[in-house]
């Protein structure tokens, strides 16, 4: 009878060890598969990660800012947004239609007036001045003319700088008068960016203020 007893109790013994040493090897496997999951979870974000990074850097390179940094007809109106602290701001995200002076266009403007907009002093007036070349929203050529078309050619389009530049047609090309009642001609349409559209033109527009 004691031999018996004793039997049963290492078998109890045994069984108690046996699930003891089950609930381990599941804890173990558990957290194995807990560690794997959040490993999955990480690699998947990193590559999600560097898919957008690469997203990112190409939208870039592809920007209102880059393509007119790339062109040398712009090279005075890039110089103008770096000191303006705007080569950025048209570099990232969103959506804006660019009337865009070229490298003549700025050398007809007086070179005080250049000079004094180009000072660090000055940069406040430099942005207004840039701004008021830029309007919200990607307007390419055929969607300008539909417009002036519509209102009697004469299509009013409100810049970032909050005033407003005239869009008219003559001689089927796009006429730009700013806010001292001075023309600019688009004299190239349609050069498409990631962030909008560039319509050169020669003449620097002026705000009325």
């Amino acid at each position: 009878m004691k031999i018996m007893k004793l039997c049963m109790s290492l078998a109890v013994v045994a069984m108690l060890f046996a699930a003891c040493d089950d609930g381990k090897k599941k804890e173990a496997e558990a957290k194995a598969e807990q560690e794997k999951m959040e490993m999955e979870a990480k690699m998947k974000a990193d590559e999600e990660a560097k898919m957008m990074e690469a997203e990112k850097m190409k939208m870039r390179e592809n920007s209102i800012a880059s393509i007119a940094m790339k062109n040398e007809n712009f090279s005075t109106l890039v110089a103008a947004l770096k000191q303006a602290d705007l080569a950025t701001t048209f570099m990232e995200e969103g959506e804006y239609t660019v009337f865009a002076p070229t490298n003549d266009a700025f050398a007809a403007v007086p070179a005080a007036s250049m000079d004094m907009l180009m000072n660090d002093d000055n940069k406040a007036k430099l942005q207004n001045l840039l701004k008021y070349h830029v309007v919200s929203g990607e307007w390419k050529a055929d969607a300008v003319i539909k417009a002036i078309n519509d209102n009697n050619n004469a299509y009013n389009v409100t810049t970032l700088a909050g005033e407003n530049l005239v869009l008219s047609l003559k001689d089927g090309k796009v006429m730009v008068k700013d806010g001292k009642g001075k023309m600019a001609t688009v004299v190239m349409a349609d050069v498409d960016a990631s962030n909008g559209v560039i319509h050169a033109i020669d003449k620097v527009v002026m705000p009325k203020g």
